[in-house]
């Protein structure tokens, strides 16, 4: 099975977790580094968390590298810890890596994995995309180096998580979601549409709680308090698979029922849609023609389910480390 290298830029929360650890237990994926953007919680923050998770899994060797903390245009929000709790992730208490940040910025640190990896490195951004704008600014040909990108953000049909009609990851930076979107690259959205009809379970939780790993058991307590948050919206305790869902994308693992390639702009303006994705779907009505000059395929539907996929990946987690206590990774 063919291996490609990544690299993952993420604003560490819970599902974030959830995508770090699916891309270590891909055989499709070979991850060289990780950038931490400010999002669900600060880039500092993220970073750690980040730093932890791979220690637990027995990645410590993977960079990662400190990213932005404010956005292209004002200042980082404060995160969501009504979500992901304070820390990010729960509130679950992960042992310190003795591992650093590497010494270079997130930025930086794409850039020369795109050099190194010319027309192989894959991109997945899970958080907002001020990162791989300031790539852009760095290198102009990013796009020519990157096999790929795939993009957890937007909403094409579906409303809003943060606003009625915008999704956080893009309006918590629209000027870097609209430099990343109009760049000239093979781009794969993966918006609320799709990622808010696949659903994880309370039984699904309940397996990774029962496992022998550390990694799917310290998931499965981080998961109680996303599933909490999920209770509001869909009425039982479950959650939405956002990023998790991207990274099987990305590595080729699931396959999209619906998934049209259009034209995708990005909504700047100060007024009520700012950081909206407006997805050229007219085509709906006769199956989506080609669209000339486009390039973003955005994901609308899957071929099967995808929640048994997920927790398969993670309760076959071979690392020796996922297979050890979970030395610090208790519920504060």
């Amino acid at each position: 099975m063919t291996s490609f290298p990544f690299y993952l830029d993420c604003d560490t929360g819970i599902d974030d977790a959830l995508a770090l650890a699916y891309l270590l237990a891909s055989p499709q994926a070979d991850v060289r580094g990780i950038g931490a953007v400010s999002g669900n919680v600060s880039a500092a923050v993220g970073a750690r968390n980040t730093l932890d998770l791979l220690e637990l899994a027995g990645h410590a060797h993977i960079p990662v590298a400190l990213g932005a903390h404010d956005p292209l245009a004002g200042s980082f929000g404060g995160g969501a810890p009504w979500v992901h709790g304070a820390n990010g992730i729960g509130e679950v208490e992960l042992s310190m890596a003795a591992a650093g940040l590497a010494p270079e910025t997130a930025a930086e640190m794409l850039v020369r994995l795109a050099q190194e990896h010319p027309g192989t490195l894959r991109v997945l951004a899970i958080g907002p995309l001020t990162n791989i704008a300031e790539a852009l600014r760095l290198e102009p040909s990013l796009p020519q180096l990157v096999a790929e990108i795939t993009i957890m953000g937007g909403a094409a049909l579906a409303p809003g998580n943060l606003t009625p009609v915008a999704e956080a990851n893009i309006a918590n930076d629209p000027e870097a979601a609209a430099l990343v979107l109009s760049a000239d690259w093979n781009v794969t959205l993966v918006p609320l549409d799709v990622t808010m009809t696949n659903v994880l379970e309370e039984n699904h939780r309940q397996e990774l709680l029962a496992s022998s790993g550390a990694v799917p058991r310290a998931l499965g307590e981080m998961l109680g308090y996303y599933f909490r948050f999920y209770e509001g919206l869909f009425g039982r305790a479950c959650s939405a698979m956002h990023d998790p869902l991207a990274a099987a994308l990305a590595v080729g693992a699931v396959t999209p029922a619906v998934a049209p390639v259009v034209h995708v702009d990005v909504d700047t303006t100060s007024g009520p849609s700012r950081g909206q994705t407006v997805c050229d779907l007219r085509g709906l009505y006769m199956d989506y023609p080609e669209q000339p000059g486009a390039r973003c395929r955005v994901v609308l539907a899957l071929e099967g389910d995808f929640a048994p996929h997920l927790v398969e990946t993670l309760l076959a987690y071979s690392s020796a480390a996922a297979a050890s206590e979970p030395v610090g990774a208790t519920v504060a």
